[in-house]
């Protein structure tokens, strides 16, 4: 079996002549790749808007290392790697515009960079296909320039595959797959271990002791914070990931496929996720997936270079299973590790799909796959523009929210309870509690005394009963929710 696993990792550097129509060659590719990111930082800076506001999870983040307001709870199952991204910004600015600036080119450079570990093993045409059919995603571009770890974790699983492959080839490899082990870790600890596992199986197999512990120095590197924090701030390692479990609805046997597919039309987070599945044009992409990472292996193995594409579709495929099989929920962003790393097999077997054929099919392969190719970015186009335009507005109302609170005396220091407090509290520079939830960080008894000494307000859905401890509390409508103020929040500004 060990040969057997030399034999495929070995395929990625045999140059028979079949191979070479969808092996690499040696080449100059890197300007191809460097145009797919530039044009990647170009449409999320045009198509997403930079003014849109930040969202729930992204002020969570951002609220750890920025100025704008007391540091809002943080759940077990989050890591501090998007905080520490995005503090060279958030640090000493609130300008939402300049960090979206700033997130979008650093997600373009993460992009080149994940690509080029892949130099060597397919064509710089497939790597750059590859590229564009995975920025060409409405998720990847909504999320990209966003304060989220999904994106980091897809470009640092994408490059830690590459540079595993490569290993053999060039040794300096090997700090490739620290780096991209590493990042994956600083952002979602859980996820970087589903990505690895199929390579530390190969390396352990194959006894690639040294690759094995790159892996493993990279996942040490980007997940002690976690776990160092986790035996400070919850009793352990085994007690913060039953917290992380329960958070998220108890980990085990589900099956969220279908909600997935619902995510799809520009549901941010499918929970309950309940509803009929969208437009078959919407899903459609989805469907085709396994189909072209199929034929992408038969090439593969036709061609003697298995390894290249067979690891990146199991790393692919573990990165989904727990989105698909062990939560209860969908959020599209989840995935993004498992399309980045099926997006260079799918572009490799669609380059075959279109040259493969008999010279008189060519024409005919090439215009199908062309309109097909049209009809996705059609379709991934207006599911973005209907995303963007709905969640600005979403913020816009707590923004809203917040300028009412202002007006009504609740400024800081400020405190503010209720759904959804989280974020409306970072826009309005307060601090957020909850005594229940899965965001609890206090109990009733200190968030009513906390109400007697700094202004504070209870937010609730239109027409909601407020908690009990503020059913005294004088009731405001304001941009599509109630506030509920407390005695001690003062008058109108």
């Amino acid at each position: 079996m060990a040969h057997g696993y030399g034999a495929l990792l070995a395929g990625a550097r045999r140059r028979t002549p079949e191979a070479l129509s969808g092996a690499a060659r040696p080449t100059g590719g890197n300007p191809l790749i460097a145009l797919v990111a530039a044009v990647f930082t170009l449409a999320q800076l045009v198509l997403v808007r930079p003014g849109m506001g930040l969202g729930w999870d992204e002020t969570v983040y951002v609220s750890q290392v920025g100025a704008q307001a007391p540091a809002s709870f943080f759940s077990a199952p989050r890591a501090r790697g998007v905080s520490l991204l995005v503090a060279p910004i958030a640090s000493w600015s609130t300008s939402t515009e300049l960090l979206r600036v700033y997130l979008a080119v650093l997600s373009g450079l993460g992009l080149y960079l994940a690509l080029r570990a892949w130099r060597g093993l397919f064509p710089a045409r497939v790597l750059a296909v590859g590229g564009a059919l995975f920025t060409s995603l409405w998720i990847t571009l909504f999320y990209g320039p966003q304060a989220m770890p999904n994106y980091w974790v897809a470009v640092g699983a994408l490059g830690t595959v590459g540079c595993f492959l490569r290993v053999r080839r060039n040794p300096r490899a090997l700090w490739g797959v620290v780096a991209g082990a590493a990042l994956m870790a600083w952002m979602r600890p859980t996820d970087a271990i589903w990505v690895t596992l199929p390579l530390l199986a190969v390396a352990a197999v194959n006894r690639h002791w040294r690759s094995a512990v790159a892996l493993l120095a990279g996942l040490v590197a980007g997940g002690a914070q976690w776990v160092i924090e986790a035996y400070v701030g919850y009793g352990g390692l085994a007690e913060r990931l039953r917290e992380a479990s329960r958070i998220q609805g108890g980990l085990g046997r589900h099956f969220a496929v279908d909600d997935q597919l619902r995510s799809l039309s520009g549901r941010t987070l499918c929970r309950p996720c309940t509803g009929p599945l969208p437009d078959p044009a919407v899903m459609a992409w989805w469907c085709v997936l396994p189909l072209l990472a199929t034929v992408a292996l038969a090439v593969a193995v036709r061609a003697r270079r298995t390894g290249p594409t067979l690891v990146p579709l199991v790393c692919a495929t573990t990165a989904a299973v727990p989105y698909l099989f062990l939560i209860g929920y969908a959020a599209p962003r989840f995935l993004l590790p498992a399309y980045a790393l099926l997006a260079i097999p799918v572009a490799d077997a669609l380059f075959h799909l279109a040259t493969g054929p008999a010279a008189r099919w060519r024409p005919l392969a090439t215009t199908v796959l062309a309109i097909g190719l049209a009809g996705h970015l059609a379709v991934q186009y207006a599911v973005l523009e209907r995303t963007v335009r709905r969640t600005t507005d979403d913020h816009r109302d707590w923004a809203r929210t917040a300028a009412e609170l202002h007006r009504l005396g609740v400024r800081p220091p400020c405190l503010l309870t209720g759904h959804p407090a989280i974020p409306v509290a970072y826009y309005a520079g307060c601090a957020s509690a909850a005594a229940g939830g899965h965001n609890a960080n206090s109990t009733t008894a200190e968030i009513v005394g906390t109400s007697r000494r700094i202004p504070a307000a209870a937010l609730t859905r239109p027409g909601g009963p407020p908690p009990a401890y503020a059913r005294d509390w004088q009731t405001v409508p304001a941009a599509g929710m109630d506030i509920h103020l407390a005695p001690n929040a003062g008058g109108p500004g």
